[in-house]
Formats: C-alpha cells, sequence, structure tokens
C-alpha cells in the first residue's frame, strides 16, 4: 500500500464522506422534529472529516501529477534539444513526446481557480 496521495481514494472518501453528512443531517431533522437535540451527530461530523480528507487527497495528487509533468516536460525539452543539436532524430522524437506527455499531465492536474 503507497502512502501517496491517489485522486481515486480521495474521491471515493469525498464521496462517502459525503453521504454521512446527507444521513446525519436526515438523523438530525428527525431528532430536532420531536423535540431532540440540534447538535451534529456523529455522522454529521465524521462525514465532514471523511469529506475534508478525501477532498486534501486530491489536491495533493493534483500537486504531485502536476509536479511531474513539470518534469516530464523539461526533461524531454532537454533531450529534444541536444537530439537536434547532435543529429540524433530518434533522441529528439523521444524528447519531443516526452515534453507534449509533460504538458498533458500538467494540463490535467493544472490547479482549480
Amino acid at each position: 500500500m503507497s502512502n501517496e496521495p491517489s485522486k481515486t481514494n480521495g474521491q471515493v472518501n469525498s464521496l462517502v464522506g459525503s453521504a454521512k453528512v446527507l444521513v446525519g443531517n436526515t438523523i438530525e431533522a428527525a431528532y430536532s422534529a420531536v423535540g431532540g437535540s440540534t447538535e451534529p451527530s456523529s455522522w454529521t461530523t465524521a462525514g465532514q472529516k471523511q469529506h475534508d480528507q478525501g477532498e486534501a487527497e486530491i489536491t495533493a495528487a493534483k500537486a504531485q501529477g502536476y509536479v511531474e509533468g513539470v518534469g516530464d516536460r523539461l526533461e524531454g525539452k532537454k533531450d529534444s534539444i541536444v537530439g537536434a543539436i547532435t543529429g540524433d532524430k530518434t533522441q529528439q522524437t523521444s524528447g519531443n513526446l516526452q515534453h507534449d506527455k509533460g504538458e498533458a499531465q500538467m494540463e490535467v492536474n493544472k490547479p482549480s481557480q
């Protein structure tokens, strides 16, 4: 099991957390309607915490992906230039492909505005 942030794991935790909040809100509304406490239920607080952790993991995974894209883009550009200078078309093409891959990875993981 990896300690790396995962978009998929973050999305699952965010979704499950949101579902728990929904259940908690329903329980709270029903309990309040019959004169019970208006304090947040454990479902609501635990769900909100899980949702927030999931969102934070998604953000961390996107940041990591963006940085990896920058690295690929720079490495690819270097290889492309070296290939062009030395006349090595294979290295130049490979560098261009890596540059484009890095650019695409950056686009997919760019920070939300």
